[in-house]
């Protein structure tokens, strides 16, 4: 059973998978909605500081939603841009950053899609041992994390879930 926890809730999202974009799509009328993009990035008009501090300041309305693209042109300009590897390294880096700074100030529910994300995720938050609950979706359970306080996680590849999986996530929480 997942613990009842006090602090927000956020969903962080590096992957630009088809399932995951429709995911996004129907998440993003119930929470504010942060879009990294990893030129922006490259080039320092946005900064990963930047895109934590709007992330935190929007819990203060519910849930926040950061993801890194909610078009496949998106994706694709990025790419051709500044390459694959450049491309999701900054943003992988930038949500796990937006990770640890949102747990340092109250968030304390994640859902994160992604398999590298969730690496990044997991690693920034610095989860040595996870205790598995209730299933969201086929081989996505929720979890949880004794940090310097406890967490409730949820990773997930990009291609799992049906397209309300992250609404439907956070409406598991106590």
């Amino acid at each position: 059973a997942l613990p009842g926890l006090p602090g927000h809730a956020a969903v962080l999202v590096g992957s630009c998978s088809e399932a995951t974009r429709a995911q996004i799509a129907d998440f993003s009328d119930s929470a504010t909605t942060i879009v990294i993009d990893p030129i922006a990035l490259h080039d320092g008009s946005s900064t990963r500081e930047s895109v934590a501090s709007a992330a935190q300041e929007a819990t203060s309305r519910g849930h926040v939603l950061v993801c890194s693209s909610t078009a496949a042109e998106d994706l694709r300009r990025s790419q051709a841009q500044l390459g694959v590897a450049v491309s999701a390294r900054l943003v992988e880096d930038a949500l796990a950053h937006v990770a640890r700074h949102l747990a340092d100030n109250g968030v304390s529910k994640f859902v994160v899609a992604g398999g590298e994300t969730s690496g990044a995720v997991a690693q920034a938050l610095e989860v040595r041992e996870l205790r598995f609950g209730k299933a969201i979706a086929p081989g996505v359970p929720w979890m949880t994390a004794q940090l310097p306080k406890q967490m409730c996680l949820a990773f997930k590849s990009g291609n799992f879930g049906s397209a309300d999986f992250f609404g439907r996530a956070l409406e598991m929480l106590p």
